[in-house]
C-alpha cells in the first residue's frame, strides 16, 4: 500500500537526508510535506492526515512528546528520528512504532517503514470485519506460586496480566491475584498459548479481545469491558492473531 508521510524536523540538512532516503529506498511512501517546529508540525498533520510521521525528538520550544500531546486523537503511526537514545524506552512503550538513531541507518529505516506498512495493512484488512481470533480458547493449567505452596489455575480463565514492579496482577472474571513473579515470567510461561504482550505493562488473553481501537498507540477492549493500552511497537504482533 502507498503511505502518506510527513517529516517534522528542525534541521534542514536532516530533513533533506531523510527526504532523499525515502525517495530512494522506501518505495510506496509519498512525502506530503515537511515542518521545522512543533506548531508547523501540528498544523501540517491536521491538514494532511498522514499515515506516518517522522518526528525529531528535540526541537526548539518543546519536543516530540509535546507535539503528540497536542494531537490526542490520531490515526497515524510515528517513527522517532533522533540523536538522543535516552528517549527510546518511553518512545517505544507509549508513542512510537519505531525509533531511529541519527545518523540514519538505511536498513533500519526500511525496517521501520515496513513495520508501519504491515500495521496499516492489517488494520485496513480487519476494519469493518467480524473479527475471529485464531485460537478459540486457551486450554491448559498454570501454577501460581504462593507463600504456602501454589495455586492451580485454568489458563483460559485469565483475562489479562498486569505488571506491578517485580509482581504480576492476574485478572480473572471476578477477582485479581497478586503473584511474586515478573510479567516476563508469565509471558514466557504462557508463550505456547494465545497471550499477546501488548504493552510493557500488559499481557492479554487474545480470546477475550472483543474490540480494537486505532489512535495513539491504540487499545483493546476485553469481554469484561476492560480497556487496555496497546504500544505502537506491539500492534503488529497483536493484529497477527486475528483473521
Amino acid at each position: 500500500m502507498e503511505m502518506r508521510a510527513i517529516i517534522v524536523e528542525d534541521e534542514a540538512n536532516s530533513r533533506e537526508i531523510l527526504r532523499n532516503y525515502l525517495a530512494k529506498y522506501c518505495k510506496g511512501v509519498k512525502l506530503e510535506g515537511e515542518a521545522s517546529n512543533i506548531t508547523e508540525g501540528v498544523e501540517l498533520i491536521k491538514s494532511k492526515q498522514p499515515d506516518l510521521v517522522f518526528l525529531d525528538v528535540e526541537m526548539p520550544f518543546g519536543n516530540a512528546f509535546d507535539l503528540l500531546d497536542k494531537l490526542p486523537e490520531r490515526t497515524f503511526e510515528t517513527i522517532f528520528v533522533t540523536a538522543y537514545n535516552h528517549y527510546a524506552m518511553d518512545a517505544l512503550n507509549n508513542h512510537a512504532a519505531y525509533y531511529l538513531m541519527k545518523p540514519i541507518n538505511i536498513d533500519e529505516l526500511i525496517k521501520g517503514v515496513d513495520y508501519v506498512r504491515e500495521v496499516k495493512e492489517r488494520e485496513n484488512a480487519l476494519e469493518g470485519q467480524v473479527l475471529k481470533a485464531k485460537p478459540i480458547k486457551a486450554e491448559g493449567k498454570i501454577t501460581l506460586p504462593q507463600q504456602d505452596g501454589f495455586q492451580v489455575l485454568e489458563v483460559g480463565d485469565i483475562y489479562f496480566c498486569k505488571a506491578d514492579d517485580n509482581y504480576t496482577e492476574i485478572y480473572l472474571e471476578h477477582k485479581k491475584i497478586l503473584v511474586s513473579k515478573t510479567l516476563k515470567y508469565f509471558e514466557d510461561a504462557l508463550s505456547s498459548y494465545a497471550f499477546a504482550r501488548i504493552h510493557k505493562s500488559y499481557l492479554v488473553n487474545v480470546a477475550e479481545v472483543v474490540k480494537y481501537k486505532k489512535g495513539k498507540g491504540g487499545s483493546v477492549v476485553l469481554s469484561n469491558g476492560k480497556e487496555l493500552s496497546v504500544s505502537a511497537s506491539k500492534k503488529a504482533a497483536l493484529l497477527s492473531y486475528f483473521q
